[in-house]
């Protein structure tokens, strides 16, 4: 009896010490599952009714704080900009503020340059924070990112300031001209000499003007709309009789080679313009009695084959920190040289839009002393009709206003192994 009596304790005791662990392993578990998470921090117990719902919606990185500064609930965008680490605010200026707001419920907002995470450059990441009051104990920070927005800023301030300088120059040249020629009214060869150089900046200014309307023009027009298969050949000679008589009082020689008979499939006269101006910028960097090659050539790429136009120059040469901004908008290599000869600083902006807007790229190989070889890589017509042009956005992103932005990174590895194995550009020759 006492054998029956021992084993009935101690059924009693192992079934209430089951039941105690149970209730312990039920309630770690409920601890457990409240526990905040990065993704979601206990929202549906602390958040209001519906907040969660319109926190997922907005564009802005959302952090919501609770009265002990821990984070109760934030957006995946929040973590990506590195505002939240570990569970708390990591930007000291933005706690501060939330501080304030939670003591007298006011709204505030600042911008700050926030370090970039995981760039190793220093580089600022420019923010707008919004605090403001959430319920009676929570605190909503709203984060806006700037940077891409500061940097469209800029690059419109710069090119305001630029074309700005460029049409003071002609039209100041003109004021005082206008004047001279005034003052020298009983001069007739002074008012010839004057009218003369009057017709010049008028020039000037009349090329300015009309390349600043042509890049507008091939940044918002879509060339494919109006697209037809146009002949290589035609653009060569096109472009070389466009520069036929610089070419002529300099005593440079035009040649032109490659493959006959090849096909591009787009706009005829952005084509034309865009060849042009390679061939011009050529000529106008070539000492006299030198030579000027445009060469065309069918290469082999993935998604179908380009059409390679080579333009080779046997002139001053671009130093490698050049090559990386010569398709920036009015930058010259060699401003005083660009002046003598007219040069607006437009014509490789414009060559780099219209080769992005067909679907293509422009590089340059050049050597200090020894010449330049501007390519100009396009699809090829009927491989051209499946290839869409390239969107604005992603034109944007090529934009030369961005110094630290270089077009020459996202080539196919054929066309990298192309400019790689180019041979160098002989000296220049002096012809008899």
């Amino acid at each position: 009896m006492d054998v029956n009596a021992a084993v009935a304790a101690a059924a009693a005791i192992s079934g209430v010490c089951t039941g105690v662990i149970a209730m312990l392993a039920f309630r770690w578990s409920e601890r457990d599952q409240r526990r905040p998470t990065r993704t979601s921090l206990h929202t549906d117990a602390v958040l209001p009714p519906g907040v969660d719902t319109v926190l997922s919606v907005l564009r802005s990185s959302a952090v919501v704080l609770d009265e002990a500064d821990a984070v109760v609930k934030a957006s995946s965008a929040a973590y990506a900009l590195g505002l939240v680490r570990g569970g708390k605010l990591a930007v000291e200026p933005m706690l501060q503020m939330a501080r304030d707001t939670r003591r007298d419920g006011e709204i505030r907002q600042v911008e700050l340059d926030l370090p970039r995470r995981g760039t190793g450059r220093g580089e600022a990441l420019a923010v707008s924070a919004r605090v403001a009051p959430l319920g009676s104990r929570l605190v909503l920070l709203l984060v806006e990112d700037l940077t891409e927005a500061r940097r469209i800023e800029a690059v419109r301030r710069d090119f305001v300031a630029n074309v700005s300088h460029e049409l003071k120059t002609p039209v100041g040249a003109l004021s005082l001209l206008s004047e001279a020629v005034m003052d020298a009214a009983d001069d007739p060869e002074a008012v010839e000499r004057f009218a003369g150089r009057m017709q010049i900046e008028a020039t000037r200014l009349t090329n300015l003007v009309q390349e600043l309307i042509d890049l507008s023009r091939v940044q918002n027009d879509d060339p494919l709309e109006d697209a037809e298969p146009v002949r290589v050949d035609e653009l060569v000679t096109e472009a070389i009789d466009r520069c036929r008589h610089q070419a002529g009082t300099k005593q440079i020689t035009m040649a032109a080679g490659g493959t006959a008979d090849l096909h591009i499939w787009g706009n005829r006269g952005q084509l034309a313009a865009a060849l042009g101006n390679l061939v011009e910028n050529a000529v106008n960097y070539s000492p006299a009695r030198t030579r000027v090659g445009i060469a065309a050539r069918r290469v082999n790429a993935p998604g179908g084959d380009l059409i390679e136009i080579a333009v080779t120059d046997q002139g001053i040469g671009i130093s490698d920190k050049d090559k990386e901004r010569i398709f920036e908008r009015f930058y010259r290599v060699d401003p005083a040289r660009s002046r003598a000869t007219g040069g607006t600083g437009l014509g490789l902006a414009i060559v780099k839009h219209v080769a992005a807007s067909h679907g293509g790229e422009v590089t340059v190989w050049s050597s200090e002393g020894q010449g330049s070889t501007f390519t100009l890589r396009l699809p090829e017509a009927g491989a051209a009709r499946d290839r869409g042009p390239q969107t604005t956005a992603e034109r944007d992103d090529l934009d030369d206003e961005d110094p630290g932005a270089d077009p020459e990174t996202d080539t196919h590895t054929a066309q990298h192994e192309s400019r790689e194995t180019r041979e160098p550009i002989p000296a220049p020759e002096v012809l008899p």
